[in-house]
């Protein structure tokens, strides 16, 4: 396998996530799934797992980012749970580093995070996987989904994935279904920004006649900053570049996620 294919592969895709009923997937039976055997993908792992706790170690050394992390809403033995897309679900996400910047600065509260984000995932699709969000029983949920639903469909004049009615429908149910199953503060996460430029000219996104626009992204950033419930948005926040977007033009880079980690930080400090 080529790779930067591998690479981004182990990145975003977490088979166990993606194929729940697939109970009790052991590591050698997705390393093989990967053309990896055990140990080439625990070493994987554990490798990106290092790479967020650099990342956090190095954002821990700002006093400003160290004094937001200890005011963090979250109390010792608080459980704070993750629904969302890829841009969550990447090995080296906004939430992998709050992971980190949390058992770094304050590991006696033990609070614990689960990162249940699924890539691909649409609204509608994570509508359906709610009813196993009861049985985490989270006293935080941080929820970024809405771009998957902004792809367009055989180039970027065609119809969205999940149309922006069945978008906003869907925000309302999302919060509305979690709050019937518990008694979690619940957080938005507006999408991030895309470089159209990369997305137009990325050749697997243009042989699958798929498009993201920043439009669009725009509009899904809009209903959810006028939602009741708070909105962290970091879509301002991820401006394109070349060294926070990957080539496809959608997917971040490492300096990419840790500016969405930065903003969520404050933010959520600013909530006391």
């Amino acid at each position: 396998m080529n790779p930067d294919m591998l690479e981004k592969l182990l990145r975003f895709q977490q088979p166990a996530k993606s194929l729940p009923y697939l109970n009790g997937l052991t590591d050698e039976q997705i390393a093989g799934l990967f053309t990896l055997d055990v140990g080439a993908y625990q070493a994987r792992c554990a490798d990106f797992t290092a790479r967020t706790h650099r990342t956090a170690a190095t954002l821990l050394e700002d006093p400003v980012i160290a004094t937001q992390v200890d005011q963090l809403p979250f109390a010792a033995g608080q459980h704070v749970v993750a629904i969302g897309e890829s841009s969550t679900a990447d090995r080296l996400s906004w939430f992998e580093i709050l992971r980190q910047l949390l058992a770094i600065r304050r590991p006696n509260d033990a609070i614990r995070l689960t990162n249940l984000a699924v890539s691909g995932s649409t609204t509608t699709q994570a509508l359906s996987s709610l009813p196993g969000l009861g049985f985490h029983q989270p006293d935080w949920v941080l929820c970024q989904l809405g771009a998957n639903d902004a792809q367009r469909i055989g180039g970027p004049e065609g119809p969205r994935l999940v149309s922006i009615a069945e978008t906003e429908r869907n925000f309302g149910w999302l919060h509305e279904r979690v709050s019937q199953l518990t008694s979690a503060e619940w957080i938005w996460l507006t999408p991030t920004a895309v470089d159209e430029a990369r997305v137009s000219a990325f050749l697997h996104f243009e042989r699958a006649q798929i498009s993201w626009s920043a439009k669009d992204l725009e509009v899904t950033a809009q209903i959810l900053m006028e939602r009741p419930e708070p909105t962290i948005d970091v879509l301002a926040r991820t401006t394109p570049t070349p060294d926070t977007h990957l080539e496809d033009g959608v997917h971040l880079t490492d300096l990419g996620q840790r500016q969405v980690a930065t903003a969520v930080v404050a933010a959520l400090a600013d909530l006391i």
